[in-house]
């Protein structure tokens, strides 16, 4: 396993050992946890599981109709 070395200030980490302790977790393990949850590739399977329940949702194509996409801005 992988060590990594984190630099934040006192308030954060105090906000992040409060979050782990309330959690039952290391700091460690919350990290990794938060970590997991924000670079994953996929979609969740209760959100997956989510597709199709409202048989009524209009389709991509009914949403966006016959109406034109407005220019957008030059950077």
């Amino acid at each position: 396993m992988s060590k990594i070395t984190l630099y934040m200030d006192a308030e954060l980490l105090d906000t992040v050992r409060a979050s782990a302790e309330a959690a039952g977790l290391s700091v460690s393990a919350w990290l990794t946890q938060v970590v997991r949850q924000h670079t994953r590739r996929e979609w969740p399977a209760d959100v997956v599981a989510l597709a199709g329940a409202w048989p009524d949702f209009p389709s991509a194509d009914e949403i966006r109709g016959n109406t034109p996409d407005i220019p957008r801005e030059p950077l």
